[in-house]
């Protein structure tokens, strides 16, 4: 674990805290290095919630005592991701491109140890031929070992929740610590990404991927009632905002990352705005006159008030370069690491600068802060006179 240290949290600052984590496979090392800082810190959260990629995170981080939640994802992220060999490990350019995709190649070919496998051969011959290029029978023994589940189902400092679809309905379904009881399969189902993976069966029902219909558990948080004032960090691994494609691969890139975090931005916008309308509720609730708040009509309406305050806090993973569109199925360590490493640095530095802690006006229900997105900004404005870099 890093030796750096975050400021002191407040006692005034009282909020509960969340952690939210976007699916985004190979990409998810970033989440980990997030909360290896967040270990480090007095912000560890009381709720952890995840989709695809995330929900796996998540569910080493809930079920493990917090000592040993860093070397657990360490050893999860190790075990899934190939050693960088000797002769490429320093490669850039055009080189360190070719590295990527070789990767990302071998991933398709031989699948990730202790994650996925391809389907034999000979299954593709039998009368029930399979619903998916590959198996996911390796990540049940892997979270088997790495998550140990009556912690998740009776620990009462941390609720876990992640989210799947029901195959035959189409409906989105959670699968929270607090309602039901929380085994290998549900944390399987939100992961699995059809046609690559095969959907998991659960009490008589078939589950895929959550980010089918959203890639982030976000709203499912915010909008829980009885809702609690939090801060919330909202950790997601593609961008919204980005370049013009130059290349046909960067438009793969780019279609990827505009198709999965959009969700993101359009529950942040929907929950901000309903949000300020439960405040603006209770706001005009108390400058009516008591025989008015005494008709049904205006107490259905002070039904939806809410006296609630959210800080959303976003960590958005924006690699330095174009990585390509194979980039969520690149799995190699170098790549692993360096994802780490820049997602326990920007929650360093954004833990540093703690905007949370600022002087709220009363009539804010909702604050949402991009920390990093602020000092790229600020680097981009100071060094040119251009328009500034598009970043979210």
């Amino acid at each position: 674990m890093s030796d750096r240290k975050p400021p002191a949290r407040p006692a005034s600052y009282d909020k509960k805290v969340a952690l939210v984590l976007q699916g985004g496979g190979a990409l998810g090392s970033y989440q980990a290095g997030v909360y290896e800082a967040l270990a480090s810190s007095e912000y560890l959260p009381d709720w952890v919630a995840g989709i695809s990629i995330g929900a796996i995170n998540a569910a080493i981080i809930a079920g493990n005592a917090p000592e040993n939640r860093v070397a657990r994802l360490r050893s999860f992220w190790e075990g899934i991701t190939a050693p960088t060999a000797w002769w490429y490990a320093g490669l850039t350019g055009w080189l360190a491109m070719w590295q990527q995709k070789a990767s990302a190649l071998s991933s398709l070919t031989f699948g990730q140890p202790g994650f996925f496998a391809p389907h034999a051969p000979q299954d593709w011959l039998l009368a029930q031929k399979p619903i998916s290029y590959f198996d996911t029978n390796a990540l049940k023994c892997t979270l088997e070992r790495l998550v140990d589940f009556d912690r998740i189902n009776h620990a009462k400092e941390m609720r876990f929740s992640v989210g799947a679809v029901n195959v035959r309905t189409g409906r989105f379904a959670y699968f929270d610590s607090e309602e039901i009881a929380i085994r290998p399969e549900h944390v399987m189902a939100s992961g699995a990404l059809p046609p690559g993976f095969p959907p998991i069966e659960i009490d008589d029902e078939h589950y895929w991927d959550g980010g089918l219909v959203s890639n982030t558990p976000l709203q499912y948080v915010l909008d829980y009632y009885p809702r609690r004032s939090r801060l919330t960090f909202q950790v997601d691994v593609f961008e919204g905002y980005g370049q013009l494609p130059t290349n046909l691969e960067e438009a793969c890139e780019r279609e990827k990352d505009i198709r999965y975090s959009s969700r993101t931005r359009v529950n942040t916008d929907v929950f901000q705005q309903k949000h300020e309308v439960r405040h603006a509720i209770n706001e005009l609730h108390e400058l009516l006159p008591d025989e008015i708040k005494r008709t049904e009509q205006a107490k259905r309406l002070y039904a939806f008030g809410c006296v609630t305050e959210m800080d959303i806090v976003q960590l958005i993973y924006r690699p330095l370069e174009p990585q390509g569109a194979s980039k969520d199925f690149e799995f190699s360590r170098r790549a692993m690491n360096a994802r780490w490493e820049q997602g326990m640095s920007d929650a360093f530095s954004t833990l540093s600068a703690a905007p949370w802690l600022a002087p709220k006006p009363r009539e804010v229900g909702v604050r949402v802060f991009d920390v990093i997105h602020d000092i790229l900004v600020g680097r981009a404005q100071a060094t040119t006179t251009a328009k500034p870099m598009d970043c979210e």
